[in-house]
């Protein structure tokens, strides 16, 4: 959008007196703060006011505030929905963001079906099935259903098979599976067993789910003793081994509440610029599992608004909502907030703040179990933020360039100069993008030319960004660098500029200048060389990037050599095979000195014979000619 021609005051004062969600947007229309409004007008004209009242966070935001956009909405619950979804998908640069986007293994129970399975899913969805978690750990799932299919020969195979013993996709029909075999399936599928008596396995496998461990462990301890009186020792130790599975089990699960009720309880710890929020995931009355989540951009903002933020952010990506979500403290729009997490469930969620009781012991041994777990990450956190964010300001410092974030480098792979390939590494923040890394087959250049292979790069590379139409999302150069880091000094740093000027483009180019052991000693940029301390996290991320950049050449290169997909020059020449071309590749440091050799010097090559030199010979002979 042409910020010039958007008239803050003007656009004020054609704010609707409706709910709905504003969306500011800076300079370069990056979205950087999305909002929800009862009253548009009275909300976004308060951000502009000089006599409201603001913090430091919300002051910086509005004073990067180029342009504004906003949605009406029928009512404030719909605004609630599009704030939330508008912020997790754009990732505001002032809101406050949840870091963490997990999904948790659950265990679904087909209950809809004749004869029900038993497996594990990370999608909860509104059917005939029951669902049991989430758990934080994906291997305690598949050890809970692997044990319940043993103890209750439930069914592994997939498909719907009624009592005919039919199933959907034919699979098994006719056969038993190696489970039947084991010992470990009945197989319905060929109608050994009724669907009543397969569900009453099914039955005492859900019984166990909810928690009641006691009889499972009396049956197998019962038919253990019997077997062991029949000296059948081995199906005896057989038992033995399941009844230590389920004790394991039994032995995870803590009760906490004899409610047993569905119940999410939060809790937060702070320190500085770090936020942590635990949950507990308490299910049928017992702690099936906890964790913990990264916010950020929490500067200045108050316990409410993290806590509002988390609850809407997490329980947006979550498949299953619990009866009741306990927090630490009250928050803005509450019943707004309870009313979406009751859409979202289908059924009331209360959300409650205790003042007594065991809740509000829960809630304190969550606070407790944050307050660790920040303390020991704090460190880690701040080493990496010094590592990434800081080495990225320490850079900006170093070459006097505000505002970078996404930077480019570039390097040249070959051998001896064949089969030149080039790359493309991409960092955000400090951080590796791996998703924006590209790879590049040098078409026009041949030989051992670094600057010309690397100028066919940059060139395609932004004028592919120049012409490239479609989504951000689905775009892969048209986002242009804050900078760009050329591995070496003057020469690279020009070949970049040279084609940043061809196309009309301003970006600054920073090159990273080596000593004679080929380590970098310092930055050339705006014609100056810049010395860098070898100690700083400045040094450390260039040398990062430089290494990546080297790295992902190297391998596209290995990679389009093992799949024989590098052209060479060579593979043109009548009678030269890949054990020719390699053999000469080996004897010779480059291709020009290939192209100099006379026929006898081209003959005592490994497996060259007179006819095939004459051949290399005179082929380059012709192309000079040409």
């Amino acid at each position: 959008m042409n910020t010039d021609r958007f008239d803050i005051e003007e656009e004020l004062k054609k704010l609707p007196a409706k709910p709905g969600v504003y969306i500011m947007h800076d300079k370069d229309d990056n979205i950087i703060y999305v909002g929800k409004a009862v009253i548009l007008k009275n909300r976004v004209r308060s951000y502009f006011r000089e006599s409201t009242a603001k913090t430091l966070k919300i002051s910086t935001m509005v004073s990067k505030i180029a342009w504004f956009e906003y949605v009406v909405t029928d009512s404030e619950l719909e605004a609630l929905v599009l704030e939330n979804n508008l912020i997790k998908e754009n990732q505001p640069k002032y809101n406050t963001l949840l870091k963490d986007d997990k999904t948790y293994p659950y265990i679904k129970v087909t209950t809809g079906e004749e004869f029900p399975r038993i497996f594990m899913t990370r999608k909860v969805r509104r059917d005939n099935a029951k669902y049991y978690g989430p758990f934080t750990s994906a291997g305690a799932v598949r050890d809970t259903i692997e044990l319940l299919c043993r103890l209750y020969s439930i069914r592994t195979c997939t498909g719907r098979i009624t009592q005919s013993g039919s199933q959907d996709d034919n699979t098994g029909i006719g056969r038993a599976c190696l489970y039947y075999h084991l010992k470990q399936c009945q197989a319905p599928c060929l109608g050994n067993i009724s669907s009543e008596e397969y569900r009453r396995s099914v039955d005492k496998a859900l019984d166990f789910l909810n928690g009641n461990y006691k009889p499972v462990i009396n049956e197998l301890t019962a038919k253990m003793n019997e077997l062991s009186e029949s000296l059948e020792f081995e199906e005896a130790a057989r038992i033995r081994d399941l009844i230590e599975s389920v004790r394991a089990v039994a032995q995870k699960q803590k009760i906490t509440d004899a409610g047993g009720e569905d119940r999410d309880i939060t809790a937060m710890a702070r320190e500085g610029d770090s936020a942590i929020i635990q949950v507990f995931f308490i299910r049928s009355g017992r702690i099936i599992g906890r964790e913990h989540y990264y916010m950020k951009n929490t500067e200045q903002s108050g316990d409410d608004e993290i806590i509002r933020n988390f609850v809407l952010q997490f329980y947006a990506g979550t498949p299953y909502i619990p009866k009741e979500v306990i927090i630490p403290v009250p928050i803005g729009d509450m019943e707004l907030v309870s009313d979406w997490l009751s859409e979202k469930k289908g059924s009331r969620v209360k959300l409650t703040v205790p003042v007594k009781g065991k809740k509000e012991k829960l809630v304190e041994l969550a606070a407790k179990n944050a307050g660790i777990v920040l303390r020991q990450d704090l460190e880690k956190i701040k080493r990496e933020q010094a590592r990434t964010e800081g080495a990225v300001a320490e850079l900006s410092e170093l070459i006097g360039i505000e505002g970078i974030s996404r930077m480019e480098a570039y390097d040249i792979s070959n051998i001896s100069g064949f089969d030149s390939v080039g790359s493309m590494v991409v960092y955000e923040d400090g951080r590796p993008k791996k998703n924006d890394y590209r790879k590049f087959k040098i078409k026009s250049v041949e030989g051992p030319n670094d600057y010309a292979s690397m100028k066919e790069v940059l060139t395609r590379r932004f004028k592919h960004g120049l012409t490239e139409t479609g989504s951000q999302d689905t775009a892969k150069f048209s986002r242009f660098p804050d900078i760009i880091l050329m591995d070496g000094g003057r020469g690279q740093v020009n070949i970049a500029l040279g084609v940043l000027d061809e196309l009309g483009l301003n970006i600054p180019v920073c090159g990273m200048v080596k000593d004679d052991n080929h380590r970098t000693r310092g930055l050339y940029f705006d014609n100056v060389e810049i010395p860098i301390s070898k100690h700083s996290e400045a040094f450390r991320l260039i040398t990062r990037i430089q290494d990546e950049a080297h790295r992902f050449a190297i391998e596209f290169h290995r990679s389009l050599r093992s799949k024989g997909q590098v052209h060479s020059v060579l593979d043109d020449i009548e009678g030269i095979g890949e054990k020719r071309r390699r053999a000469l590749m080996k004897s010779f440091s480059s291709l020009e000195d290939i192209k100099a050799a006379g026929v006898d010097e081209l003959a005592k090559v490994p497996s060259m014979d007179r006819k095939s030199a004459e051949s290399v010979y005179a082929f380059f002979r012709r192309t000079e000619e040409n």
